[in-house]
């Protein structure tokens, strides 16, 4: 009573990029501390004392700033592709997550020509699309677009084999 399990033709999870670590945003935050404080202590013994709270609300801004860009690495998206489906399962900044489920008989992977920063890779089915990668860098959108087509071809070669 056992079926046969699914092949999977590509089983990717597709994340931002991650261009400093948390001991780099540490690092770095240490040293615009200390040159805010020594700058703040320079202008408060020329009497500008207000400057050092000024200092304090950049500080403040520099860090919220990274902690929302953080938040963002949290996305991801897990795409699946077998004989029978493409499934896509996104999962958002917040934690959302969104599924989807395309037929692959009926999948096209569209890119966008000519490649620029604004070209969308998505999975189309009828009338509608999945817009994936969005964080992808366009020579990354180019290669999953390759990677997803043959894995679309090998998947409805099973199907037609069978």
């Amino acid at each position: 009573m056992n079926e046969p399990a699914e092949t999977i033709y590509l089983d990717a999870t597709l994340t931002p990029n991650r261009s400093l670590s948390e001991r780099g945003f540490a690092i770095g935050m240490a040293i615009v501390a200390v040159v805010f404080f020594l700058t703040g202590l320079m202008f408060w013994s020329m009497g500008a004392a207000p400057i050092l709270g000024f200092f304090g609300l950049d500080m403040l801004a520099i860090w919220l700033a990274f902690r929302l860009s953080f938040r963002k690495l949290r996305e991801q998206t897990h795409i699946t592709v077998t004989a029978r489906q493409i499934r896509m399962r996104h999962l958002d900044a917040k934690g959302r997550e969104k599924i989807a489920e395309v037929p692959t008989a009926f999948a096209r992977v569209e890119l966008d020509e000519p490649l620029t920063s604004t070209s969308w890779l998505r999975i189309e089915h009828g009338r509608t699309a999945w817009v994936i990668g969005r964080f992808l860098t366009v020579e990354e959108r180019k290669s999953l677009a390759s990677r997803l087509r043959s894995a679309l071809r090998d998947a409805r070669a099973e199907r037609l084999s069978a």
